[in-house]
């Protein structure tokens, strides 16, 4: 029996539908799930608010010893889980490590460095040896994790992690393609011995259950379109609940004349065609120096073509399939309109349903104008579009001719004119001859996006604290700043004049 038909999946609740998934690989049916119900998120809810309290009166350091567990069953389980993302994902298997090292490697920084964030810290007082003053860090209560199909282990439990460490419930709510690598998680995560109430799964249609869900929580961090973004966020603010959402992007690559180019054109096939295109990290926009262009062009495809593209159980391809039937056609339309509106293919451009019904060539096009749906809007998919350039100010401008944020590389030997240049482009993060994994495999460093792209950041104590509510205690001794001790009104104000004038004057 495979670890799919193994895995636990929950008791459909009266009047929920059920969902049959289907492996992208072949087609074929793998699993079906129930699909949650208003009430049944409701439940979840009721049960999250019971476990939570709990939870956070537990010390930090029990918190920890159990996430610790879990990261090692992670580990020991890590070829079943490879195994479940690739069945419901169509990941090639390099891909499915890269979501499972995620999970990890953001999990172990949490772990090390969650007792020092969640710590007291005192600040100055207002009156110096008379105010001592504590900053206290109290978890928000129950946060909502939205979970994308394209990354469900890496952000699913790289976003619960932290929120658990700092003393919340989780509610975790994957996309239902990829809902059983989710519910393995959760399966690892109650053997370890994290309560059933605080970490939860919810599973469902967001046009059923996520209204319900956004409106019992009390942070919510989602990552997928900006166009679903906009929406949580606006319903967020009406409860003045916090929210942290990594959205879209278009992400840019600028290769400079002094550019080291092979190692530039090798980075293409991770670059722009990891999970097959479908990460929010991947270039989409290539700008190269006019003097390099058709060299550069000439070796991105050389190492482009030389990829394995298909679908095995283990790490013998560098690309596997498309997840959705919706993103093969919308990357299929896409290069067809470009293809029409004058844009040239220099490799790829066709579907492959000799290797399975979901796979797409890695495509590279030039020539693509503003006429062309894919020169401004997301792909998410295998293709990346070549552009030249001629000036620093030219580069400039194309690269920030966006709305999105969220991720761009500079390809240079002159590292400080690429920090120059980094500094002028609008993104959370720039990397340096690396495409994105340097930047956000940082955990340390806080990783999001800038205008469209969304808002706050995972990683680093950002990514914990935005879980906590800073919370402020005063200790006065002696007389009260307020108190006049019997003095008449003008010399007490008088002498608080004075003493504000002194105060200003000391080091804070």
């Amino acid at each position: 029996m495979s670890v799919v038909e193994e895995l636990t999946v929950p008791t459909p609740t009266a009047g929920g539908d059920r969902r049959e998934l289907t492996s992208p690989f072949t087609g074929r049916p793998v699993r079906t799930i129930p699909q949650c119900t208003v009430a049944d998120v409701e439940s979840a809810f009721a049960r999250a608010r019971s476990g939570q309290k709990p939870w956070a009166r537990q010390p930090i350091s029990e918190r920890r010893a159990l996430v610790c567990r879990l990261l090692d069953r992670l580990r020991q389980k890590r070829a079943a889980l490879f195994d479940i993302l690739q069945i419901e994902g169509g990941k090639a298997r390099i891909d499915a490590c890269s979501d499972y090292g995620e999970a990890i490697l953001s999990g172990s920084w949490y772990v090390r460095h969650a007792e020092r964030l969640m710590r007291s810290d005192s600040h100055p007082g207002m009156l110096p040896g008379l105010t001592r003053t504590t900053e206290v860090c109290h978890p928000v209560g129950v946060v909502v994790v939205i979970a994308p199909w394209n990354a469900p282990i890496g952000i699913g439990a790289g976003d619960s992690i932290p929120a658990l460490l700092a003393g919340n419930a989780v509610i975790l709510k994957p996309d239902n393609q990829t809902a059983l690598s989710t519910l393995y998680l959760r399966q690892i995560a109650l053997e370890v011995g994290i309560p059933d109430d605080v970490f939860q799964v919810v599973l469902g249609d967001p046009a059923e259950v996520g209204d319900a869900l956004i409106d019992g929580a009390d942070h919510v961090a989602f990552t997928g379109s900006t166009a679903t973004g906009r929406k949580i966020a606006a319903r967020a603010a009406e409860r003045l609940i916090g929210s942290s959402l990594e959205l879209g992007g278009k992400n840019p690559m600028v290769v400079l004349p002094d550019a080291d180019l092979r190692r530039a054109a090798s980075a293409i096939p991770r670059a722009s065609f990891a999970n097959a295109g479908q990460v929010c990290l991947t270039t989409e926009r290539l700008y190269v120096h006019t003097s390099i262009f058709g060299r550069f062009v000439e070796l991105a495809c050389r190492k482009t073509r030389a990829m394995r593209v298909g679908a095995s159980m283990d790490f013998r391809f560098d690309m596997g399939s498309l997840t959705t039937g919706t993103g093969l056609r919308r990357t299929s339309e896409y290069v067809e309109q470009a293809k029409v509106a004058g844009a040239q293919v220099h490799t790829g451009g066709r579907a492959r349903p000799d290797l399975g019904p979901l796979f797409y060539e890695p495509t590279i096009l030039s020539g693509v104008t503003a006429a062309a749906d894919l020169h401004s809007a997301e792909i998410f998919g295998p293709v990346v579009s070549v552009y030249e350039f001629e000036t620093e100010n030219d580069v400039v401008d194309l690269v920030n001719s966006t709305e999105y944020g969220l991720s761009a590389s500079v390809w240079t030997r002159d590292i400080k004119q690429g920090a120059r240049l980094a500094a002028r482009i609008d993104t959370g993060a720039v990397n340096i001859n690396d495409a994105y994994t340097a930047a956000f495999a940082s955990h340390a460093a806080p990783s999001g996006g800038m205008k469209a792209s969304g808002l706050g950041r995972r990683h680093g104590a950002a990514g914990l604290l935005r879980y906590t509510e800073s919370q402020v205690v005063a200790v006065q001794r002696l007389a009260s700043p307020d108190s006049r001790l019997g003095l008449p009104r003008a010399v007490h104000g008088r002498l608080i004049s004075a003493a504000l004038g002194a105060l200003t004057c000391l080091p804070r």
